[in-house]
């Protein structure tokens, strides 16, 4: 019998993927805790039916959104390839749930009262726990899970049933804790959408330019002179004055997007010029690439 020894990069990326989705896990039940739960805004999907029966007939906001998951994820352990694609968001809102429920008996609590500033400040936490738990390859369940069942059965996009789904809850919440409530739940989702990007994507640091010019190689010439960066060119055809021209390319740090445009502007005074943001740049001049090593045939013992 021919016996695989676990290799060290998987354990390590267990390991790290473990420490991601306890982080968020837990970083997501102090959103409720502190900020979503003390100002009844509604953070969507599971948790927000969850934190509207708790005003309503008080049961526990934890309890709730484990019990709620257990029948989702029955169905997509059924529906969706077996415990490898459930195991860690099933290990999420375990660990989500149960800490929901804990942290306030640890004194855990409130800071403040002001339901903005709950809001916007729940949306950035949740957005941060989130954005660690897709780190981890998970979700929190719930509607997400829901949404990618009926993607995967119907071909409904995700996005237009999790829109379905956030919205009536809203609208629930709305009739419950009162239209005002609403409207923060609305700017917490916005808030938690955008952190949850940063944390997945991260900042955006470098700038992509494209510049039409009748100039390209004395444009060119003084990039790489005076800004020490690269530049690709390829031609072009203007379909409105049916002229060829030619299209530079040039990827600069966030820091530079001026000088460049000073730079392009100086040598050719009507040139085109687009400056859009990016997220990463690797290779020359900018981050190296992780390149793993080719795999190694895994040591045997017979």
């Amino acid at each position: 019998m021919v016996i695989s020894k676990p290799r060290r990069e998987n354990l390590t990326a267990l390991a790290v993927t473990i420490i991601l989705l306890t982080a968020g896990a837990i970083i997501g039940a102090v959103q409720m805790v502190v900020f979503m739960i003390p100002a009844e805004v509604v953070p969507g999907g599971v948790s927000s039916i969850a934190l509207i029966l708790n005003d309503l007939i008080g049961t526990p906001v934890g309890l709730v959104i484990l019990l709620a998951n257990i029948p989702i994820h029955i169905i997509a352990y059924r529906m969706m390839g077996g415990w490898r694609v459930v195991a860690g968001t099933v290990y999420v809102v375990a660990v989500y749930s149960v800490a929901t429920d804990l942290l306030p008996v640890w004194g855990v609590e409130a800071v403040s009262d002001d339901r903005l500033l709950n809001a916007l400040f729940g949306g950035a936490v949740g957005g941060i726990a989130s954005g660690l738990v897709y780190r981890g390859g998970a979700t929190y369940g719930g509607t997400s899970t829901l949404a990618r069942i009926i993607q995967n059965r119907t071909g409904t996009p995700m996005s237009s049933t999790l829109l379905y789904t956030e919205s009536a809850l809203i609208a629930l919440a709305g009739v419950v804790f009162g239209w005002e409530a609403a409207l923060y739940a609305v700017i917490a989702m916005v808030v938690y959408g955008l952190s949850t990007d940063y944390v997945l994507e991260g900042p955006s640091v470098i700038r992509t330019a494209m510049i039409v010019t009748e100039y390209p190689r004395q444009v060119s010439d003084a990039v790489i002179r005076d800004m020490n960066r690269t530049v690709t060119a390829w031609n072009a055809r203007g379909m409105y004055t049916d002229q060829e021209r030619c299209v530079l390319y040039v990827t600069v740090s966030r820091s530079e997007a001026n000088q460049l445009r000073e730079l392009g502007f100086a040598i050719a005074p009507h040139a085109f010029l687009v400056i859009g943001q990016g997220h990463a740049a690797y290779g020359e001049g900018f981050r190296q690439p992780k390149v793993r090593a080719p795999e190694e045939t895994p040591e045997t013992e017979t």
